[in-house]
């Protein structure tokens, strides 16, 4: 059963994760170090994520290479100078991405991506927080309580 809380209609955390510039260090501090139950996910190597619930309390958590993250807002290889570089990213899952997408627009937040339909299957809409986080409200359908 979901709660949804008022405004754009965000079910839960998505996900979270580091945004990471050494991915080789990140996994020796995430992996090794703290021992998470960290997996590459098919053949990106540097992308390392949890599934199906192995880390409580979180649904999805990621060391997502910024370098893959610039790729994925902006089709390039590296994050553009004039944006502040994220530390990290946070995705809340959304009731309907088409209304939220059009609440921040109206709110005046300046959107990287608009709810683009991933390869995966996911749709997303990627904005960055004040703080310099890379945000997104999505629709994640294999989240999702049945």
């Amino acid at each position: 059963m979901h709660r949804t809380f008022s405004g754009l209609g965000v079910l839960f955390v998505a996900g979270f994760g580091p945004i990471t510039t050494d991915p080789a260090r990140s996994r020796a501090l995430y992996v090794e170090t703290l021992g998470l139950p960290l997996k590459s996910h098919g053949e990106n190597e540097d992308y390392l994520l949890t599934e199906d619930g192995a880390l409580s309390g979180c649904r999805h958590f990621a060391l997502w290479p910024l370098v893959q993250a610039a790729q994925s807002c902006f089709g390039l290889d590296e994050w553009p100078a004039d944006l502040p570089t994220p530390q990290a990213w946070l995705e809340f899952d959304v009731e309907n991405i088409a209304k939220a997408t059009e609440a921040l627009l109206a709110r005046g937040c300046q959107l990287l991506v608009a709810n683009r339909q991933e390869p995966w299957g996911q749709k997303v809409t990627r904005f960055l927080s004040p703080e310099g986080l890379l945000l997104a409200v999505t629709e994640t359908p294999w989240l999702r309580d049945p």
